[in-house]
């Protein structure tokens, strides 16, 4: 984050849109201490200027039914970049992959995945990891129990 490009006021909007974007105009402006026409303002600048990503409502995993997720790490036996990009493009495109990290030391990749059932799972391991000629080494990791999911991205000053 640019903090020449943003104020204190930025950021305590963009933390509140955090924790909840569907919260009113009018009721974050209050909140904020600053106009509604200001809020939106402010808002639509942070949306253009690229600040906000996206919106999205997160789902409740109890409401949805029965779900496994998985940590996956896995090794390339080749890691020159364009592997290491051929790879990624190829996750990235996976619908049950929810987040890709590329990290350093370890493993190259860590996954976060979720699907229906083992079977899914063993579906998209078949896809992505064993008919990958250049995956050396999987090892995946199943959730048995889900203590925390925060998306939020602490802001300085947010406060």
């Amino acid at each position: 984050m640019k903090s020449e490009s943003t104020d204190e006021i930025d950021r305590r909007l963009l933390d509140a849109l955090q924790h909840d974007a569907s919260e009113s105009n009018q009721s974050l402006a209050e909140r904020i201490g600053i106009s509604a026409p200001t809020c939106l303002r402010r808002i639509r600048r942070l949306r253009e200027a690229g600040w906000i990503e996206r919106e999205v409502a997160i789902l409740r995993h109890d409401r949805v039914g029965a779900l496994l997720t998985a940590v996956v790490e896995l090794s390339l036996d080749r890691q020159d970049a364009a592997s290491l990009d051929a790879f990624e493009q190829r996750v990235v495109q996976e619908d049950a992959v929810q987040q890709c990290y590329r990290v350093s030391p370890g493993p190259d990749f860590v996954l976060i995945v979720a699907m229906r059932d083992m079977a899914g799972y063993q579906a998209l391991a078949q896809r992505l990891f064993t008919s990958d000629a250049n995956v050396r080494n999987v090892k995946a990791f199943f959730s048995v129990k889900r203590a925390k999911f925060e998306p939020r991205v602490p802001l300085p000053g947010a406060n």
